[in-house]
């Protein structure tokens, strides 16, 4: 029997046990009523208490029949109509985002200006020679809508090497090309992906490399920080998950010093948030090699079914983004003065070599691995699909469908995709604010028809397919601050909306979910997505009591009122982590 068929058993037999409430003899720590609990069960039933013993549900239902079970001991919540939903999933995050302010404050940037102003201020401050680095700040969410230029990164430091990072790609100064060693003449040596772009009147560089930032000698210019720091500010971060409702959470590229830390807080209880891990598995080298290093995870010591931390997989980098022009597509991007793209069959970069998907995907599936691979573009999309369905063939479809086989982003779609998905169980776990933060330039770039199975959510839910909101958070503390946001009533309010910053409209209304889905997008079907379905996602007897109490009614009030839901608190397990006071 699977864990979660033993999860609904208990939970049945808690209620048979207890009745409609639980024993007097017996009473819950704790009772939340005269509420709007949405329990996500399968028939989204809404309810108006719920009863907690001992960090699990033992009784939702009526106010009358939970609170007859409670004792002189049990905690009694009045929630005055509130609205309570289970604790919100992030399905991917990178938690070494809390360091990336440990030096210095980073100043939001919406344009070159800025950006150059950022590359001045610092080279003022750190003096001659030392590098000046700018991650993430993505040409997709610049006013001008492009890199900036290496003449300009020249102006703005000619003393300092400067390296402006976003993902696998990046844009630099003359120093820091001198500085790495590549000129006109340089190639990509290592078998991998990637190539200096060059200036096609000229031939000389741009300062753009396409796939290969591994090349960049670049140093940190930064203070170092001690392993207390990085304890107390990932800390920091997940105090603040909580405040925003986040309850678990997928580390989308886990090392092992990340993983050392998470297994001191879970031993310390210090943890508040449950985690879900997919080791970072690096693809270029000796195939038979990284084969070995995924079938050695198969007998970590996390990968038992902790509550608290756990190992469910692997992740890959498939493609390049869609933020920086090298998502790998099915159709060429076009040329773009966004991207600075003038080959006119450029279709993205592929950062895995087609014909190595597959033994890294059987590899992982072989051992009960879930594998994930960063795929943005409807090619890498396809390449991935392709590779599990080979694995179906060879493995048998019910040994790949027990390991919840993932696609991580899947923006670029199309219908034949998404009907492909359900029948081998593949789960995609999909950023709604890069929807919020993108829709701008990329409508820009591929007009709007092209962006049709762009995050198709609806499509992906009336297909039968398993479909969860991540965030992809990797930069910064605060919601609103983060690259990318992370407040998930943002995210919610997007997939219903289907509106975007800086752009009139909707993109495709038609994939637009409705206040049911759009709730199980960030509950239900994360809690699928990272192995957890068994303990949380809904709240039902036997389930882990990880719920949260919100200022609105996000089944009724204006749509546009969602993204301004503030969370009042949060119980981890049953025990409050968050009040806002």
């Amino acid at each position: 029997m699977n864990r979660t068929c033993c999860a609904a058993l208990i939970g049945c037999l808690v209620f048979v046990l207890a009745g409609n409430a639980p024993a007097a003899a017996n009473p819950p720590d704790l009772i939340l009523h005269n509420g709007k609990i949405v329990t996500a069960d399968k028939v989204f039933s809404v309810v108006a208490a719920i009863a907690v013993r001992g960090g699990r549900i033992v009784a939702t239902g009526a106010d009358a029949e939970v609170l007859a079970g409670k004792g002189d001991a049990t905690k009694v919540v009045d929630l005055r109509g509130k609205m309570v939903l289970p604790g919100l999933i992030d399905s991917h995050v990178h938690p070494r985002a809390a360091m990336f302010e440990f030096d210095h404050d980073v100043p939001d940037m919406e344009s070159i200006a800025d950006v150059l102003a950022y590359v001045r201020d610092r080279a003022a401050k750190l003096g001659d020679g030392k590098w000046i680095s700018v991650q993430q700040v993505f040409i997709t969410r610049l006013k001008e809508q492009r890199y900036p230029a290496r003449a300009e990164l020249d102006q703005a430091a000619p003393k300092n090497p400067v390296l402006f990072s976003t993902g696998p790609d990046a844009s630099l100064n003359s120093l820091a090309l001198k500085l790495s060693d590549i000129d006109e003449n340089w190639k990509v040596t290592d078998g991998g992906p990637g190539y200096a772009e060059k200036d096609p009147a000229t031939g000389e560089l741009t300062g753009i490399l396409r796939g290969c930032m591994r090349y960049v000698k670049s140093q940190s210019s930064s203070k170092k920080a001690t392993e207390d720091d990085i304890y107390s500010r990932t800390l920091a971060l997940f105090r603040d998950y909580n405040a925003n409702g986040i309850t678990a959470v997928a580390d989308r590229s886990a090392d092992p010093s990340a993983v050392t830390r998470y297994t001191k807080m879970r031993d310390t209880g210090d943890l508040p948030v449950r985690m879900s891990l997919s080791f970072n598995i690096a693809t270029i080298g000796e195939l038979s090699a990284i084969q070995d290093r995924i079938r050695k995870l198969a007998d970590h010591p996390l990968r038992k079914d902790d509550p608290m931390l756990k190992l469910v997989g692997i992740k890959t980098f498939l493609d390049g983004g869609m933020l920086t022009g090298s998502a790998y597509m099915r159709k060429p991007w076009g040329v773009s003065k966004i991207y600075s793209i003038t080959d006119p069959d450029y279709r993205g970069v592929l950062l895995i070599p087609k014909e190595r998907v597959y033994p890294l995907v059987r590899a992982a599936i072989e051992t009960g691995l879930q594998f994930t691979a960063h795929s943005v573009g409807d090619g890498a999309v396809e390449i991935l699909i392709d590779a599990y369905e080979q694995a179906a063939k060879d493995l048998g479809v019910e040994k790949v469908r027990a390991t919840r086989p993932c696609i991580t982003h899947s923006n670029f779609m199309g219908d034949d995709l998404v009907r492909r998905m359900p029948a081998l169980g593949i789960v995609a776990d999909i950023q709604p604010v890069w929807l919020y933060l993108d829709t701008r330039t990329l409508q820009a770039q591929f007009g709007y028809d092209r962006l049709r199975y762009f995050q198709p959510l609806k499509s992906l839910f009336d297909a039968g397919a398993i479909a969860g909101g991540g965030s992809d958070h990797m930069q910064k503390i605060g919601a609103m601050r983060a690259v990318n946001h992370y407040d998930p009533f943002l995210g919610m309010w997007v997939t219903v909306s289907r509106k975007a910053r800086w752009h009139d409209g909707q993109l495709h209304p038609e994939e637009a979910l409705s206040r049911e889905q759009m709730i199980r997008f960030y509950t239900n079907n994360n809690a699928q997505i990272i192995f957890r379905d068994h303990q949380i996602g809904s709240l039902e007897a036997g389930k882990l009591a990880d719920m949260i109490v919100v200022d609105r009614n996000l089944l009724t009030c204006p749509e546009d009122d969602i993204r301004e839901t503030k969370v009042l608190q949060t119980y981890l397990g049953g025990k409050l982590v968050y009040d806002r006071k």
